[in-house]
């Protein structure tokens, strides 16, 4: 059964409100994401190409990279200081598996994979801070 704060985690990001709410075993998840800068950030591919650029209010959103946007059910499935772990499925549209290594406050790998409309997808990717949002 869910915990409180599970539940009203859900209920918010329903209502288009992300929130991070780790498992118990998992208290390095909200540290982790909490010592990531907000702002204006790109995503590069090994290539370097640019893959897409967001604006970033909340880094929760960097464990959905190929379903941006979009509202998902998220459970953290590791976590500790400097990497986490998170399954995520996004209702109608598909789901994925995303590893974020933290570097450093404004740079961050990350590897995800899963379905998006019903076709596999797989990213590599350096996540990095660029400035502050237009």
């Amino acid at each position: 059964m869910r915990s409180f704060f599970a539940r009203r985690a859900i209920a918010l990001a329903g209502l288009g409100l992300f929130v991070a709410v780790p498992g118990a075993s998992q208290p390095g998840a909200p540290a982790m994401l909490a010592r990531l800068e907000t702002g204006q950030w790109e995503l590069r591919g090994p290539d370097n190409a640019r893959i897409t650029s967001i604006c970033l209010g909340n880094p929760i959103l960097l464990t959905q990279p190929q379903h941006g946007g979009i509202n998902c059910n998220r459970d953290v499935v590791a976590a500790d200081a400097t990497s986490m772990t998170v399954n995520y499925s996004c209702p109608g549209v598909g789901r994925g598996r995303t590893t974020i290594r933290f570097e450093t406050p404004r740079l961050v790998q990350i590897d995800s994979q899963g379905l998006y409309r019903g076709a596999p997808f797989a990213l590599r990717a350096q996540g990095r801070r660029v400035g502050a949002c237009s």
